[in-house]
């Protein structure tokens, strides 16, 4: 979880809000270093799409463009 003073929240509010909505990461608003509020994603939200998530974890055999599907 990301930790931000009060002071920069205010100056970055609406950019802090898209990201944690993008992310889905909450986010931990600090006043003189004490929490005083936690902001996270709303239930329900889209979550953002992950390129590349599935990384390492899928392995083509084979020629996959002139495979013959017919078999199946």
């Amino acid at each position: 979880m990301t930790t931000i003073g009060v002071s920069e929240f205010k100056a970055r509010c609406i950019a802090l809000l898209k990201s944690v909505q993008r992310t889905r990461r909450p986010l931990l608003v600090t006043l003189r270093g004490e929490p005083i509020a936690r902001i996270g994603p709303a239930p329900g939200g889209k979550a953002a799409p992950r390129l590349g998530a599935l990384r390492g974890q899928l392995e083509i055999r084979g020629d996959i463009v002139g495979a013959d599907f017919g078999n199946l």
